[in-house]
């Protein structure tokens, strides 16, 4: 049966998540592709259950791992929606891919969906943290994912549109913490190292002020943020998204959310930057990556993560 779209998952260990996305895709007209990075807790036995169709495929990097699963669908429909095993459906989102979405449309090649942000079972509505858009949803031969070590985002050739309002995805952030902190630690890594190799790499987003949501984010942070002195733009992103644009109204958990996300996170990124150029000092970029963080500097050229 030919269905003109088909949603694609990528899994690595994901028992915790998995089963609430596909409890909120229960509703949508369209086939489930998995594409599972060899798991080892119970992910594909839950998969099984569901009767969900997976591949297993060796995890390069989350980009390579997004193409290669839309390469590979063994479904031959037009367009293709990309979720992360850690989101779920707003039942807006589900009217609107039942409803609203025309796979026939001729104006539009690429959806972009409002992100709901769940951090300690709070909607973090405020610091400017709703609506960031992400484009999920796009005719699959004009589409893809950036090569980018972090801060991936899909790109297509063709003309894009926001999804009606509502139609939101739910992002759980982190299951804890402890979950959070550890991978932003990892990311910041990623970002810092990536920063010194290229200046920030804009990636194949344009950085455009008078573009579309993702293009104006991509922009404020290459053209703006980047470019603002070490560790002082860290206390002004902070006043910027607590003050400015009302993070406080987020509570306690939005207190913690936007003290960590936007502050400890973008001033380890920094101290980061800071450490490793002072050990460029007395030696290369290569050799410093190598002994202090265990990662060879070739994995970022060619885009293929490690684990720190």
């Amino acid at each position: 049966m030919y269905h003109p779209l088909t949603i694609v998952i990528l899994t690595f260990n994901e028992e915790a998540n998995i089963e609430n996305l596909l409890n909120s895709l229960a509703g949508v007209k369209a086939p489930v592709f998995v594409v599972d990075s060899y798991s080892t807790d119970r992910t594909l036995d839950i998969l099984d259950q569901r009767g969900i169709p997976y591949v297993q495929h060796p995890f390069k990097n989350y980009a390579a791992q997004r193409n290669w699963a839309q390469s590979n669908l063994p479904y031959d429909g037009e367009w293709v929606l990309h979720l992360d095993a850690g989101e779920r459906l707003t039942p807006g989102m589900v009217t609107w891919l039942n409803d609203s979405f025309d796979p026939e449309v001729r104006t539009v090649d690429g959806y972009m969906f409002a992100r709901r942000a769940i951090f300690l079972g709070r909607w973090i509505k405020h610091g400017g943290y709703h609506p960031i858009y992400h484009l999920r949803l796009y005719r699959r031969h004009l589409g893809h994912c950036e090569n980018k070590v972090y801060d991936q985002h899909f790109v297509v050739d063709g003309r894009t549109a926001r999804a009606g309002k509502g139609a939101d995805l739910e992002d759980g952030v982190m299951s804890s913490l402890r979950d959070f902190t550890v991978s932003h630690a990892r990311w910041a890594v990623f970002e810092a190292v990536e920063s010194i190799l290229a200046e920030g790499e804009p990636g194949e987003v344009k950085a455009k002020l008078t573009g579309n949501p993702i293009e104006r984010k991509r922009w404020l942070k290459s053209k703006v943020f980047q470019r603002s002195p070490l560790f002082l733009r860290s206390f002004l992103y902070l006043f910027h998204r607590y003050i400015i644009k009302l993070g406080f109204l987020d509570g306690k958990e939005g207190l913690i959310f936007h003290f960590l996300q936007g502050f400890w996170f973008r001033f380890l990124v920094d101290s980061t930057i800071f450490e490793i150029k002072q050990e460029m000092k007395h030696r290369p970029l290569d050799v410093v990556v190598q002994d202090k963080y265990g990662l060879d500097v070739n994995v970022f050229l060619n885009k293929e993560p490690a684990a720190v």
